[in-house]
């Protein structure tokens, strides 16, 4: 068995940077490096999350993708470390409140840190 948090590391948060590191090149003009760093990751990394051999099995909602670009531009503006952590994990919520979750992994649960994100 695994864990909410496991799940949402292993399949849902690569699929999130992917679309942030997409977001920041394609629709900011920005480069792989500038990406890399401001997600904290090395620029290959970034180079895989657009190529979609990381983070490519999640479907993310229209809704979700929307949430990842205002974080994403929120990103570009300068985040201090604890509200890039927030923002991270009021995405990972609202994959959540999506119905994701339920949906592929039913016995997953939510979040035991984060309680049922709906209460939020």
């Amino acid at each position: 068995m695994k864990t909410t948090c496991e799940i949402m590391v292993q399949r849902v948060l690569p699929a999130i940077r992917a679309e942030i590191a997409r977001i920041i090149i394609s629709e900011r003009g920005r480069t792989q490096q500038e990406a890399a760093e401001i997600l904290g990751l090395s620029r290959a990394a970034v180079s895989q999350y657009l190529s979609e051999k990381r983070g490519a099995e999640v479907g993310l909602s229209e809704d979700t993708q929307e949430e990842i670009r205002k974080f994403a531009f929120q990103l570009l503006q300068g985040l201090t470390h604890k509200e890039q952590v927030t923002g991270m994990c009021n995405i990972c919520k609202y994959v959540q409140l999506s119905g994701w979750l339920n949906k592929n992994e039913p016995d997953a649960g939510y979040c035991v840190l984060c309680g049922d994100p709906k209460s939020h």
